[in-house]
C-alpha cells in the first residue's frame, strides 16, 4: 500500500509540480552542454601533449 502511494505521489509532482522546459529551451541547452564538453576535452587535451612533451624532455636529458 506505501508503494502504491509512492508512485500516486510522484506521478501527482511530476504532473503538477515539475515545469518542464520548451523545446527551444531543452535545444539551447543542449548546445551549451556539447560546447562546454568540447572546450574541456580541448583543454585536456591541451594539458595531455603539454606533459606529454614535458616528460619525454625530461627522460631525454635523464637518459
Amino acid at each position: 500500500m506505501r508503494f502504491i502511494n509512492y508512485v500516486k505521489n510522484a506521478y501527482a509532482e511530476l504532473v503538477e509540480k515539475v515545469s518542464w522546459p520548451s523545446w527551444s529551451q531543452l535545444s539551447n541547452s543542449a548546445v551549451i552542454v556539447m560546447v562546454a564538453s568540447l572546450l574541456f576535452a580541448a583543454v585536456v587535451l591541451v594539458m595531455d601533449l603539454a606533459f606529454e612533451n614535458i616528460m619525454k624532455a625530461i627522460y631525454s636529458i635523464l637518459y
